[in-house]
């Protein structure tokens, strides 16, 4: 004989989803509920900010043309791969419509093989992280720099060191297609001119006290603070880097006084100049 179970009353019956919901209310409400003051956060007195060693204040215009005195670090990319190359050709007077890039081995691998040279020749990118080095460098920051470049074309580039060259790679190709075609880049602002190419040789530019120093690995090993400790007090130093892949290091024979090695290893051209810079604000006392 079934006994039958005694009904439940109709609030009794609840659902999961039912109990869910009605858990989260109950807690919603314990949360609002109490004082209803919220705390108030402690007060600090904040503390002075420490005592910061005496810096050298930046020097945001360059050295002048006729200040052939100054004593200063002097850098010269040399062989540096700025190349245009003809990408498009448009309906226009002198071929003014043409579309030109600046000639790099990630985007034209094809192009190279079809002339018949060597992907090395084409890397522009060793220039560009040369010139972000350089330029962010205190020892530019303080005046005592100039940076030169000399291109596998002969071309030879003058670059102002109050100049913001662009960070990425595609911004700063075009720029670099437009100083080969335009022959200078001014600034936005003024009527500066930021990049410009210089006639040849390198030497009419240097001042006339003035160390010209090639690296070749088979040259003596120095430390590169010790070697520039040994300039007179108003003898500048002129450092020919080469500023590509591979290649013989005889591009500045003609022009150098003396030929060092600055480490047992091999460098790219980026940690050359970063040497370079290093050693100059540590004996020149820049920070």
């Amino acid at each position: 004989m079934a006994v039958a179970q005694p009904a439940m009353e109709e609030s009794e019956v609840m659902s999961g989803s039912q109990q869910k919901q009605w858990k989260g209310e109950d807690l919603l409400r314990r949360t609002h509920s109490g004082s209803g003051r919220e705390k108030k956060r402690t007060r600090t007195q904040s503390l002075p900010p420490p005592q910061l060693p005496q810096l050298v204040a930046e020097q945001h215009t360059p050295i002048p043309y006729t200040d052939k005195d100054t004593q200063r670090l002097i850098v010269v990319l040399s062989n540096a791969s700025l190349e245009t190359y003809r990408a498009a050709s448009r309906s226009g007077p002198a071929g003014r419509d043409d579309k030109y890039s600046l000639l790099n081995s990630d985007e034209h691998i094809g192009v190279m093989r079809k002339m018949g040279r060597d992907i090395s020749d084409a890397r522009p990118d060793i220039t560009h992280q040369c010139l972000l080095t350089l330029l962010d460098s205190p020892v530019n920051k303080a005046g005592k720099l100039q940076i030169y470049i000399h291109t596998a074309k002969g071309v030879l580039i003058e670059v102002n060191p109050t100049v913001r060259i662009p960070r990425t790679f595609k911004r700063f190709a075009g720029l670099m297609v437009q100083l080969l075609h335009r022959m200078s880049i001014r600034s936005t602002t003024s009527q500066e001119k930021l990049l410009r190419v210089i006639k040849n040789p390198i030497t009419e530019h240097l001042p006339p006290n003035c160390r010209k120093v090639t690296l070749s690995f088979e040259g003596p090993v120095v430390r590169v603070n010790d070697y520039i400790q040994t300039l007179g007090p108003k003898e500048s130093i002129c450092v020919f880097v080469g500023a590509m892949a591979k290649g013989n290091d005889d591009f500045a024979d003609q022009f150098k006084d003396d030929t060092i090695s600055i480490s047992n290893f091999s460098l790219s051209a980026s940690v050359a100049c970063s040497k370079f810079c290093h050693a100059a604000e540590d004996v020149w006392d820049i920070i």
